[in-house]
Formats: C-alpha cells, sequence, structure tokens
C-alpha cells in the first residue's frame, strides 16, 4: 500500500471518531463529559512523576573503590512488560558522583520501572528486583560490585527534585475544565489539546522517554529505556608521563579534545590516585585508568576556549 493510501486509511479513522463523539456530545452530554474527564485523568496519570520506591547500597570494588547507591523508582511513565518472558523495561538515570567524610567517594544511580513490577514482586520477592539493578550497574557502566547489599533510608543526593531532574522528568502543565468539556465540539477540544502539546514539545523537546539498545544482562532480562535522546561518546585524547633529564617520573600530562564543549563549567572532572573520570552531560563520558599512581591534590587542568582543549596535569607519586 502506498504512502498516500495508508494517509487516507489513518485520516478516514480519525474522521470517524471524531463523528462518534459529535454524537456523543449531541446526545448524551453527560456521557461525552464523563468520556472526556477519563482520558484527561488517564493522561494526568501517565505524566505523573517518578516515586522512590527504595534504596540499596552496595560496595564498589572496581574500578575505583567506593559506595553505589541505587534508587529503586516507581514511575508509571515506564511502561510495564508484555507478559512473564518479555525483557522488563527500565528507565535510569545519569550517574552521579560525590563524596562524605564519613564514607568517602560514592556513586548514586536511579532505577525507574513500572509500579505494577514493583506491586508484583513486592509480595514475592522485592530481592529479584534488587539483584537486577546490581547486575543493570555491573554490565552497562562497568562497575565490579561487591555480592552484599544493604536495604537504607535513602541515598545521598536523594531528595525527590534530584532524582525527579537525572531521569529527566519534568513538571508538565495541563489546563482543563470541566465546565467547558459541554460546549466544546471535538475540533475544537482537540485545537485545545494540539496547542497544549506544541507548548510542552517547545519548553522540552527531549522531554518524552525513547527507547534504545544497550547492554543487557544474561538472557535479555532488562529493557533500557533513556530519559534522554544522546549517548555521550568517548572524546579523542593523548596521556603522556614526563620524567626528568634523571629519567625519573615527575608528572602526567592529559589532553583532551573536546569539539563540542564551549566553556569550562560544562565539564566535570575527578582525579583520583588510579584513574580520571571527565563528563560533559549528555556529549562525553571518559573514565581512564592511569598508567602510574599520582598525588590528586597536585592536580590542576586548563580548558583552551579556542582550540577546546582541556589539558590535565598532576604529579607522579
Amino acid at each position: 500500500m502506498s504512502s498516500a493510501g495508508r494517509t487516507e486509511d489513518v485520516l478516514q479513522q480519525v474522521n470517524q471518531f471524531w463523528s462518534m463523539l459529535d454524537d456523543l456530545s449531541q446526545n448524551d452530554p453527560a456521557g461525552y463529559h464523563k468520556f472526556i474527564e477519563e482520558q484527561m485523568k488517564k493522561g494526568a496519570e501517565i505524566c505523573s512523576p517518578p516515586e522512590l520506591h527504595s534504596c540499596i547500597k552496595t560496595p564498589i570494588l572496581e574500578p575505583t573503590p567506593g559506595l553505589l547507591y541505587i534508587n529503586i523508582c516507581s514511575w508509571k511513565s515506564v511502561p510495564a512488560p508484555r507478559d512473564d518472558s518479555s525483557s522488563l523495561p527500565v528507565c535510569t538515570g545519569k550517574l552521579e558522583t560525590g563524596t562524605t567524610e564519613a564514607q568517602g567517594w560514592f556513586v548514586v544511580l536511579d532505577v525507574a520501572l513500572n509500579p505494577a513490577v514493583l506491586q508484583k514482586n513486592k509480595d514475592k520477592d522485592i530481592n529479584y528486583v534488587y539483584k537486577l539493578a546490581l547486575n543493570f550497574a555491573q554490565q552497562h557502566h562497568g562497575m565490579q560490585l561487591s555480592q552484599e547489599f544493604s536495604v537504607v533510608r535513602c541515598s545521598p543526593n536523594g531528595s525527590p527534585d534530584q532524582f525527579k531532574c537525572r531521569l529527566g522528568f519534568q513538571k508538565q502543565h495541563y489546563t482543563f475544565k470541566p465546565t467547558q468539556t459541554v460546549s466544546q465540539t471535538p475540533h475544537s477540544l482537540l485545537q485545545q489539546l494540539s496547542s497544549q502539546q506544541s507548548g510542552k514539545q517547545e519548553e522540552n523537546p527531549t522531554a518524552q522517554i525513547i527507547c534504545r539498545p544497550a547492554e543487557r544482562p544474561k538472557k535479555n532480562l532488562i529493557q533500557v529505556i533513556s530519559a534522554t535522546s544522546v549517548e555521550p561518546q568517548k572524546p579523542e585524547y593523548q596521556l603522556e608521563v614526563k620524567t626528568n633529564t634523571e629519567g625519573v617520573l615527575r608528572s602526567l600530562e592529559l589532553t583532551v579534545e573536546l569539539p563540542k564543549v564551549r566553556t569550562v563549567s560544562e565539564c566535570q572532572l575527578r582525579v583520583s590516585k588510579e584513574d580520571v573520570l571527565l563528563e560533559v552531560a549528555d556529549v562525553y563520558h571518559l573514565l581512564l585508568e592511569l598508567p602510574v599512581t599520582v598525588n590528586e591534590d597536585t592536580a590542576s587542568a586548563v580548558f583552551n576556549k579556542k582550540k577546546q582543549r582541556l589539558v590535565l596535569t598532576v604529579d607522579v607519586l
């Protein structure tokens, strides 16, 4: 069938639908009013924000020792699996790192699932969900984790606004007055909803959740859903270990080409004794193990705006 033919079929179905609503609005105003309210209620549920269900903590063994916190979230925007044999749709947020005086370096990962999945496993074994989340962190983010984990009250940087932001949720506003429903025709209602949708897309062109392929644990148990449409890439870099005149190691210099970066404020840089982590949200991700042990306290970085190049220098221990 040609493209024009398919378009005509779709338009015919749409016209039939609106004709049915026209008849309903005229012959049964109360029924029409109820139908529209139900559809708006369903739309509001789909646009509801993610909610924290529970949080687990486990030690990170490699590449950098620390603690991993995984926020398990309930989110109606994440589709439920079709059946028990299907892969499990999961939406994950951006990794966030930080340090505390008491526990040192940590990583926070947000994992959102459909509420039906969490409810189904609530009575059986919620550890099944926890283990899937841990397997995902190991497979997708290259972490080696301890086999032991504990359930904790909350993670660092675990406020509702913070994990909503990491998952890509933005509050969407809809205006709908039930008192206007009966007097509106389906055509005018369509224009109203279309204008709201258009305005929402202009404010947030990447708010829609988009499915993308991803690495999965064994048996394809997890289907990854990303809140962003761009996967960070590994930038080009050059690593040089410098010595003095006697051949003794003195410093290490890392040069990273960042052609898509305009200001240093876009970069997040972390230096430890064994590795370097450079992130530019949705653009670049570089985790580099260093060939020598360095003194992170001596690290200094300079970003050249003209060449769009970052140069990191740090002394060797």
